[in-house]
């Protein structure tokens, strides 16, 4: 069995603090670092171990804060209290905090109490942390059905054009407006229809295909459409046919469906917890706090 020296647990709590750090402090107090295995010099020369430490300066003013950690099976007991006052009863300034994961013993509680001493149960998330103090389910994973839906593509298209009006046109090059119309993207192609006022692009004609035909399949297939006072246009080229119609081919994918599953429980570092007044703050990795 592997020996329990104490030091993940350090490290785990030197984690947390520091994204306690990052969330809660002022734009004034940045680059805060938390230091893990710390080592001070007393007033009398002797240089003491801190598991946790970290510092900064509010005008003019330095302000340090130790943790002492203790990953213990059974609560922490007054004389480990005793020893944290003891080691730091000659370093003036310092602010003091323990840590552990199961809790206290009374007569620690009370001397820590009144020695200032802040009490936290810092440990690893479990199911009951996400039910709420009234009992309410907090939302540990969130189950997202994400579906892709491609609106049908045009894969070719022939218009209809209108045989009076093209043998009032002498001269008309079809060959070279067949050739330029083959060319072109469908976001450049018009339909402009006189009678009702409108100018649609074949791109946008394919998305209005379910509308236009509500018997669509998914697959290949066909549509065609008679149309009045109605023009082909294509500014690019130059390009405006009158037309009575047209009929195009086209593909109409199904929708892909996507599973997505939001485990908030696997981004949760840490609970921090206060030993006396018994308010909880859930740490995720991302530096997230509630």
């Amino acid at each position: 069995m592997k020996k329990n020296t104490g030091t993940e647990y350090e490290a785990f709590v030197g984690a947390i603090q520091q994204s306690l750090i990052n969330s809660e402090v002022s734009s004034n107090l940045k680059n805060i670092k938390v230091e893990v295995n710390k080592k001070i010099e007393d007033i009398n020369g002797i240089v003491r171990q801190f598991d946790v430490y970290w510092e900064f300066n509010l005008g003019g003013y330095d302000y340090k804060t130790v943790i002492e950690c203790k990953d213990y099976a059974s609560r922490v007991s007054i004389e480990k209290i005793d020893a944290l006052l003891g080691k730091t009863s000659d370093i003036p300034g310092l602010r003091l905090i323990y840590a552990t994961r199961t809790g206290y013993q009374i007569g620690a509680q009370t001397k820590a109490n009144k020695h200032k001493i802040d009490l936290l149960i810092v440990r690893e998330g479990s199911d009951e942390d996400w039910t709420a103090p009234d009992g309410t389910p907090l939302i540990k994973t969130i189950s997202l059905n994400i579906s892709s839906i491609s609106p049908p593509r045009i894969t070719s298209f022939s218009p209809g054009v209108d045989k009076s009006w093209l043998e009032s046109q002498p001269g008309l090059d079809l060959e070279g407006i067949d050739q330029k119309l083959g060319m072109a993207l469908n976001d450049e192609v018009f339909i402009a229809n006189e009678a009702t006022g409108s100018r649609i692009s074949l791109h946008t004609l394919a998305g209005l295909l379910p509308v236009k035909f509500p018997g669509i399949t998914y697959g290949k297939g066909v549509y065609s459409e008679d149309l009045n006072d109605s023009y082909l246009e294509y500014e690019g080229g130059g390009i405006r046919l009158k037309i009575k119609g047209y009929k195009l081919a086209y593909e109409y994918h199904e929708p892909v469906n996507v599973m997505s599953v939001i485990d908030y429980s696997k981004e949760l570092l840490g609970i921090v917890q206060n030993y006396s007044s018994g308010d909880k703050k859930m740490v995720f990795r991302e530096g997230m706090v509630k």
